[in-house]
């Protein structure tokens, strides 16, 4: 056994990964990371304390549609990044059988689909364009479909001195998951979640780059443990990484669980 695949729900992450780090074995752990930045700050130090690697699925880090928005932005193709901007709402879809998801169940997901879903687009922003190191908002339940958060706005603040604002609503009509990052030559619009062309605008027109999107999502992000584990290459995806973003969803939800 070269290492372990923690696939459950956040509410066990911390303690299994306790468990096996204990064991000397390497873990590969599900998004979001813990329940909460302090249970992120706890398995790193587990694993550290092991001596053992501990990365995160956070695999938009290396699909290839994410690449390449890292890369125009790398290139100089947008100039310097001024802004980032995401809106994100879907309808309210119940389960036929009227159960309740774990997603929406703050005492297994720590919070709504808000941890869910955001959690990504705040890791490949972290990777794009650095930490956040300051953030505001509010989160609020509206429609009353559950426990949990529905609707969360913000802004936030990156150590490069970019600036974002983010709209998530899980109670609206219709669906719109959007991400735009701005420049002073031009701006990039992609989803998180859709697989439809990266749309480029400069002064020369607009752009689009269709990436493709692999048959098992994970396998690039999973070929870097691999490489690392055999001593040939680094996983992008790592505790410390991915305790960044929990620390930003603690910031915007600490008020609504109080």
């Amino acid at each position: 056994m070269d290492a372990v695949y923690i696939a459950t729900p956040p509410n066990v992450h911390r303690d299994y990964t306790a468990e096996v780090a204990a064991a000397g074995k390497p873990v590969y752990v599900e998004k979001p990371m813990a329940m909460n930045h302090a249970e992120c700050l706890a398995m790193v130090e587990a694993c550290k304390t092991a001596g053992v690697p501990l990365w995160v699925a956070y695999y938009r880090r290396r699909l290839p549609r994410f690449l390449k928005v890292k890369a125009l932005i790398e290139s100089g193709a947008l100039g310097t990044i001024r802004t980032a901007t995401v809106t994100f709402y879907r309808n309210w879809r119940p389960p036929a059988d009227g159960t309740l998801p774990w997603r929406v169940q703050p005492a297994i997901a720590g919070g709504g689909l808000f941890v869910d879903l955001a959690s990504h687009t705040f890791d490949y922003l972290d990777y794009f364009l650095g930490p956040v190191v300051q953030v505001e908002g509010h989160a609020a339940n509206v429609a009353g479909h559950y426990a949990a958060e529905d609707t969360v706005v913000c802004s936030f603040a990156f150590a490069s001195g970019v600036h974002g604002v983010g709209l998530w609503n899980f109670a609206s009509y219709g669906d719109l998951d959007q991400t735009e990052i701005i420049g002073t030559k031009g701006k990039v619009t992609f989803s998180s979640f859709g697989t439809e062309p990266i749309c480029l605008t400069t002064a020369d027109g607009i752009t689009e780059f269709p990436e493709p999107t692999p048959a098992h999502v994970q396998q690039p992000l999973i070929q870097t443990i691999v490489d690392e584990l055999n001593g040939q290459g680094e996983c992008p995806s790592t505790g410390e990484s991915a305790a960044r973003t929990n620390w930003v969803m603690d910031q915007l939800l600490q008020g609504y669980y109080q």
